[in-house]
């Protein structure tokens, strides 16, 4: 029996409930779960390579905004500093209070970066590569942008420390106000294109659209755009980066929900912090900005990845340069945004966009 009969074997002797079972039935090729295994180890290669070297990119970009340099020691440009950094992380020493809850308190840092993974792999990077297209991808990462703040709010709670607490507490009040602008501000792209596939939603794009008489990319961002600017808005409160970082807000809180976080435990949440940042670029981009289309075929479709990137790149830099330009919100203010204008707008905009579909659907 070959190595490949015995793990199907194995797999399939699981109750018929277990995910890896059923699974293994819908796709008995061994062709087509090596190749999903291959894809899923070169996303996550990419991802997190790409994360790591966001922080390098955020701290050159800071330091040019500032007058500095930024790391510029540890290798050509500084470039080995996210590697520096880690084995820093690995070997600083790692303190607990002793009155925190040990097991919440050593999960929450993992919670912090599972979520922007799993909503990641439903993304497709290019033509074909997409960990997984199902159907309902957009569910996906709603749901996973959801969980995500469970690591803060476990994390704060756990930590036995009213700073990290108040960190926790302001970290779950802000999910609920901007998630549910975030999941409206969606709703006109899935009028639009009728499916909650990603890849779906980026075919949709391709080729050119008229505005008023001009030419422009079939991008959504044409047609939607103050969704794009209620997505982006809420895509800064999701990730807790400034102006909406209130759940750490130095100047009030220490270091609010990971104040008594250590060693790599910190070194989690940061990533996870980083995670999320390009993970929801990255949805900001299948949604909006056509994902790996160019209106010009100036790549064959093997490259066109590269397109991807590049736009992901331009929201990064946004998420940075809004970083070090705008002060932080109020704690009232960040509320009064979330329920008093962006609901509402995000709201009305979505009953125009589905009197507009109707208007043009054939009688």
């Amino acid at each position: 029996m070959s190595v490949w009969d015995r793990l199907s074997a194995w797999f399939l002797g699981l109750p018929l409930v277990h995910p890896a079972a059923v699974w293994l039935k819908a796709h008995p090729d061994p062709a087509f779960v090596i190749l999903t295994l291959l894809k899923i180890v070169f996303i996550l290669f990419v991802f997190l390579t790409v994360v790591s070297y966001l922080v390098w990119a955020e701290r050159k970009i800071c330091g040019r905004m500032q007058g500095r340099f930024g790391p510029n020691r540890v290798g050509i440009f500084g470039l080995l500093q996210p590697l520096a950094d880690v084995v820093k992380l690995l070997f600083k020493e790692e303190s607990m209070p002793g009155s925190v809850n040990k097991v919440i308190f050593s999960i929450a840092p993992g919670l912090a970066i599972v979520p922007a993974l799993v909503s990641f792999s439903v993304v497709p990077v290019g033509p074909g590569l997409a960990v997984t297209d199902v159907n309902v991808g957009l569910l996906v990462f709603l749901a996973m942008s959801s969980i995500g703040v469970y690591a803060v709010v476990l994390g704060g709670w756990a930590s036995n420390n009213k700073y990290a607490l108040i960190g926790g507490l302001r970290s779950a009040a802000q999910m609920i106000s901007y998630e549910l602008a975030m999941g409206i501000s969606t709703i006109g792209v899935i009028l639009l294109v009728g499916s909650l596939s990603m890849v779906e939603i980026v075919k949709a794009q391709a080729g050119w659209i008229h505005v008023f008489g001009l030419p422009l990319p079939g991008w959504f961002v044409f047609t939607q755009p103050v969704a794009f600017l209620i997505f982006m808005i809420t895509a800064f409160a999701e990730t807790n980066r400034t102006p909406f970082d209130l759940p750490e807000a130095e100047s009030e809180l220490v270091a609010g929900f990971h104040t008594e976080y250590s060693s790599m435990k910190f070194g989690l949440f940061f990533l996870g912090e980083y995670s999320n940042i390009i993970t929801i670029c990255a949805i900001a981009v299948t949604l909006f900005l056509g994902g790996w289309t160019w209106p010009w075929h100036w790549l064959p479709e093997s490259l066109q990845f590269i397109w991807f990137f590049v736009k992901l790149a331009v929201l990064v830099f946004v998420f940075i340069w809004a970083r070090w330009t705008l002060p932080r919100f109020r704690y009232d203010q960040l509320m009064d945004l979330g329920w008093k204008v962006l609901l509402p707008v995000s709201l009305g905009w979505v009953v125009l966009t589905a009197v507009v579909v109707y208007m043009r659907m054939p009688r």
